[in-house]
């Protein structure tokens, strides 16, 4: 195990056949010294990788990092700069993704892009349909093949099922079963557990289990730092655009892993809140339904408490939170705030209550990634920044640049397009556009679903304070170190309705996964 600075930074030392982090295993891959920049602007200075056969090997590092670069430049979605690839220890380059595909290297890529009014089957295996006769696909041997594949990594989906009528987590199971339905000796997965719950998880990893008795290697994103100890043999941490260092697991601790991802020690993972909670409620929910099945759901929320709600995936979760925030068809059930009933039946009015919500999907929901951070940040305020129906520039400048300042938003101006942004940034530029709206409840779903270990923290503590300022929190998590870490009392969802109830004294992984199955 080795550690450069960004300027000392070499490619990791590994032999033809004593493969990576001191496996036996010849190397399926190594690249050396990948460089590549953006209008003169580096994005990658140094990246160095090297994969074992039948290995599971981390591809680590904060958002900017450079690991997305690196994976375009590994599947020819951009040219490199500088640097080498070797494939089975001969030197190749991709111009294209279906080049990577043909020798045998296959993505599961972070960001969905299902056709949502194809199939399944349709989706899984486009452009490479069975045919019969005159040439027309097949598609009886279609679905049957793709059921098959779904089957055997125990998805639970059915091939027939059009992909708008899916959830965000099976799209992502989806994605998972398309990329090993080219059975590549190469996958790469790219944050493949974002929009998973930890039962979904678990199928992924046996899946992951068997392609490694296979022989075949695979590249493990993730900034789950719990999932890569439980799944990874190996490490490989980006820092800057540069290659840092290079290890197995089984040498280092999780504090060190954080260390070298954001290039000091970071303290506790979790930020401990010091305040007693208030005895006053803010939020009541009673015999509340939902879309999906959801029943008769009871429960408060104080000032000053962080609600937990947990499940497994299709449990009802984020049903209730598009229900308490009027994006719900079933409108069964009473919403109180502080005591007095109110009408919820469409965003307007739950931003009127002092309701703010913060989807699962930043990008699909959460903002327009064509507009600006401050276009984006000033949103859910246009009212309030604007005089005679005219936007006050200097109202929407003030606005912009007081949410930057409080959540430390990352950006070179105001006016930078938010696509630009890292995921923890976007995050908070999401989280920002909500408190311009001054809520009582924060609703929070998968918060800090896609970021990396640094902002995580950030966000915890923007959690925190809102706390510490009177307000309240229902957040919906699949992590459990995430609900045992931040919240005050949890709920656990199980078909639509809930299965228990558990304070933080008494709150368990082993607990909160009893109640969820």
């Amino acid at each position: 195990m080795r550690e450069f600075t960004a300027d000392q930074a070499v490619a990791p030392d590994v032999s033809r056949e004593s493969g990576e982090a001191g496996s036996a295993s010849p190397l399926l891959l190594e690249a050396k010294g990948f460089k590549k920049a953006f209008n003169g602007v580096p994005a990658l200075s140094d990246g160095s990788f090297a994969l074992a056969a039948g290995s599971v090997h981390a591809l680590c590092g904060g958002n900017g990092a450079g690991k997305s670069t690196f994976l375009k430049l590994l599947m020819g979605i951009h040219r490199r700069d500088a640097g080498v690839l070797e494939r089975n220890g001969k030197e190749v380059v991709f111009d294209s993704p279906s080049a990577a595909l043909a020798n045998g290297i296959a993505i599961i890529e972070q960001e969905l892009s299902p056709v949502p009014a194809m199939t399944v089957a349709e989706n899984m295996y486009l452009g490479r349909e069975p045919t019969g006769w005159l040439g027309r696909i097949d598609f009886k041997a279609l679905n049957a093949r793709a059921q098959a594949l779904l089957d055997r990594c125990h998805f639970g989906i059915r091939a027939e099922t059009l992909m708008m009528d899916l959830s965000v987590a099976q799209t992502q199971l989806v994605e998972i079963a398309k990329a090993l339905s080219y059975d590549s000796e190469i996958i790469i997965m790219d944050e493949p557990t974002s929009a998973l719950g930890e039962a979904e998880a678990d199928q992924l990893f046996a899946a992951v289990e068997t392609l490694k008795r296979q022989g075949k290697g695979v590249i493990y994103v993730s900034h789950r730092l719990s999932e890569i100890f439980t799944i990874c043999d190996s490490y490989t941490v980006l820092r800057d655009g540069a290659f840092v260092e290079t290890g197995a697991l089984a040498d280092i601790d999780k504090e060190r892993l954080i260390h070298l991802i954001v290039g000091r020690p970071l303290g506790e993972e979790f930020v401990v809140k010091d305040q007693e909670i208030a005895e006053e409620t803010l939020l009541t929910v009673r015999g509340l339904c939902a879309d999906r099945g959801v029943r008769d759901v009871d429960f408060t929320l104080r000032r000053g408490e962080i609600l937990a709600i947990y499940g497994l995936m299709g449990s009802g979760r984020t049903e209730i939170l598009d229900r308490l925030f009027g994006l719900s068809d079933e409108r069964g059930g009473e919403i109180l705030i502080l005591g007095e009933s109110v009408d919820v039946s469409d965003p307007k009015h739950a931003i009127a209550a002092g309701l703010a919500y913060v989807t699962e999907d930043r990008k699909g929901s959460g903002l327009v990634l064509s507009a600006s951070v401050r276009d984006n940040l000033c949103l859910t305020t246009l009212g309030q920044l604007s005089r005679a129906n005219v936007m006050s520039v200097r109202a929407e400048s003030r606005a912009a640049e007081q949410m930057i300042d409080r959540l430390n938003i990352r950006t070179a101006s105001d006016r930078l397009g938010v696509s630009n942004l890292s995921g923890g940034n976007q995050q908070k530029v999401v989280l920002g556009k909500w408190f311009l709206t001054q809520p009582r409840v924060l609703l929070l779903d998968e918060p800090t679903r896609g970021v990396d270990v640094g902002a995580k923290r950030e966000i915890y503590e923007v959690m925190a304070a809102f706390t510490r300022q009177g307000g309240a929190i229902v957040m919906i998590s699949s992590e459990t170190d995430e609900v045992l870490g931040m919240a005050d009392r949890a709920l656990v969802m199980r078909d639509g309705r809930l299965a228990g109830e558990l304070e933080r004294a008494e709150m368990s992984a082993e607990k909160l996964l009893h109640l969820a199955a």
